[in-house]
Parts: structure tokens; sequence; C-alpha cells
């Protein structure tokens, strides 16, 4: 930087391009790659909830939010990169709920079907029994 050109008289363009997370740096398109994985995660979303893995799931939460925490203690400081893993991780956490939700429905449903075969065959013994034929 020369004596003539100060931090005040630089220009906004000049500054974000010389910036230690600028675009001359893989600190800026890393990110910007990156939300490509949050797009993935977000088309998942019309997926049905026994379609969608839960490993990957688990590993998408897991590494977005511990690259997310890690993102803040690199230098320099890419809060994009931060933004960008959150989004991963609760892009992961909602999906691995989905999963869940869907199968706490799936086990409210067996047991339905479980307590109306009870009660059928129970209507059955009690018939039985009105008939004369004692318990079954």
């Amino acid at each position: 930087m020369s004596a003539a050109t100060t931090p005040f008289t630089q220009s906004a363009l000049s500054k974000f391009w010389n910036s230690p997370t600028g675009p001359k740096t893989v600190f800026f398109y890393c990110p910007w790659v990156k939300w490509g994985i949050v797009g993935a995660g977000l088309k998942d979303l019309t997926r049905p909830a026994e379609t969608i893995s839960a490993s990957q799931s688990v590993t998408l939460a897991t590494t977005g939010l511990i690259w997310a925490r890690y993102s803040t203690q690199i230098v320099p400081v890419s809060y994009n990169l931060m933004t960008v893993n959150l989004f991963v991780g609760c892009t992961g956490l909602y999906q691995l709920f989905r999963i869940w939700s869907f199968e706490q429905q799936q086990l409210q449903k067996e047991q339905g079907q479980m307590e109306g075969r009870r009660q059928s065959s129970m209507k059955i013994e009690n018939s039985a029994v009105n008939l004369g034929f004692g318990p079954v």
C-alpha cells in the first residue's frame, strides 16, 4: 500500500478484493460451494421420511455443527463458512426429527392395530361365553 493510499481512501471493492476472506482466498469459495450441500439437504425435505438415511443425517448434523464452531476459531474468521455449516447442521437435525416422527407414527399405528385385534378377540370370547361354551 503506498503512502497515498490509506484505508480511508480505498474503495469498498478494493477492500473486499484484498480482504483475508476475499475472492483471492479459499475462504471465499469453499462456503459458496458448500451451499450446494445445503441446497441438496433442502431438496430432501420433499422426500418421504421413510426414504431418508438416518446415518447420513447424523453425519451432516455432526459435521455441520463441528465445522460451524471451527470456522469461528480459524484466522481469518469466516462468517459465511460458519453460516453454511450451521445450515448443514440444522438441515441434518431436522431430517433426524422427521425420521423420528415418522417412526413414532408407525409405532402408534401398530399399537392401534394390536389394540383393535385384542378388542375383537375379546368380543369373540364374550360371544362364546354368552352362547354357553364357557371361557375360551
